[in-house]
């Protein structure tokens, strides 16, 4: 009777976990999905059902995810903390979530992101990081980031953001990135032809639009031409290792290299995209050759018109000259024939 008894109390204590919802959250349990949004929260709240799959959690004020903050939804698909305070998301904060799908972080504080962060969702499809103050983003971040779908960055402060990253998304079909400090010059080319390659196949995006330098400030970068990008420097090398492999001298010192202070602006500066004469429209080269051919085509036709009239005017003066001694010679012929000397005349 007793263990009777201890079994329906340990029931109903399971039965009151698997059916409790928290205080300020409001429950559905027909389709799994708790609310929790708009409620002034400053942590993730306690006692959530763990057959939760949709969790709101957006317009509160949460500031922290400790890691395994969501132990107690392992089933969650789609999970909401926009327009919170967050700032710092601890490296195991999703840890469990294998089959979150759907990741909202938009509207809150976060300046980077580990690239440990996302390593525990390996379902995910959809991240929205816009409107934050993230700065810089790893150049990958992990193996799950291979099913994403949806990716947005956009109101961020973004300068750049390397090609290696946006190749681990192979199945992107949406990318937002707008209202960033991007920043065109030599770095950013790889974003550029990786776009070009990204919209070709048929991928959606919002464009880039250039913060930096003056000269290609609120120009969209797929439109700057080719020839306006300069190969990158490449990095200076280290002097430590420099004045390592120097030969030393007769005494035996390594002669130190001339300090130059602006050698750093100057890497900076040359990375820079600097305008290049543009070069000869298509239409204009094709237009030269035509007025060209054209030209030495009239200049043809006039040689052989003087060759021409050369060769005519020759023939008509061969003849006329050749007429005139003709004439010349038939009256001496007519003399000859009617000349007989006197000697030969015996009548």
């Amino acid at each position: 009777m007793k263990g009777e008894l201890l079994l329906l109390s340990n029931a109903i204590v399971l039965l009151q976990v698997v059916c409790s919802c928290p205080d300020k959250c409001h429950c559905h349990l027909s389709t799994h999905f708790v609310d929790c949004s708009q409620q002034g929260l400053a942590e993730i709240p306690s006692h959530l059902p763990p057959q939760t799959q949709i969790l709101h959690l957006q317009d509160n004020q949460i500031y922290h995810l400790p890691a395994f903050a969501f132990r107690s939804v392992p089933r969650l698909t789609t999970l909401n903390l926009s327009n919170n305070s967050l700032s710092n998301l601890a490296p195991g904060a999703f840890h469990g979530l294998q089959h979150l799908q759907v990741l909202n972080l938009a509207q809150n504080s976060l300046l980077s992101l580990e690239s440990r962060l996302f390593h525990s969702l390996p379902q995910l499809k959809e991240l929205d990081l816009s409107s934050n103050n993230i700065s810089h983003l790893p150049t990958s971040l992990g193996k799950p980031w291979e099913n994403l779908t949806v990716f947005a960055v956009q109101q961020n402060q973004l300068q750049q953001l390397d090609r290696p990253l946006l190749e681990s998304m192979p199945w992107l079909r949406l990318l937002l990135l707008k209202e960033n400090l991007w920043k065109c010059n030599c770095h950013l080319l790889g974003l550029k032809l990786w776009l070009e390659k990204f919209i070709f196949k048929g991928g959606i995006t919002d464009g880039v639009i250039c913060g930096s330098p003056d000269t290609w400030k609120g120009k969209d970068l797929l439109k700057i031409p080719y020839e306006l990008y300069q190969l990158c420097p490449l990095p200076a090398p280290d002097p430590v290792s420099s004045q390592a492999q120097r030969p030393r001298s007769a005494h035996g010192a390594v002669p130190r290299p001339p300090e130059n202070h602006s050698s750093g602006e100057r890497d900076l500066s040359e990375c820079e995209l600097k305008p290049k004469p543009k070069p000869a429209n298509l239409r204009h080269a094709f237009a030269t050759v035509i007025v060209t051919g054209v030209v030495c085509g009239i200049v043809c036709l006039m040689m052989l018109a003087a060759a021409i009239y050369g060769c005519t005017y020759a023939a008509i003066a061969a003849q006329y000259h050749g007429g005139r001694l003709a004439q010349a010679n038939e009256p001496a012929k007519m003399e000859g024939k009617n000349y007989q000397p006197e000697s030969f005349n015996l009548k």
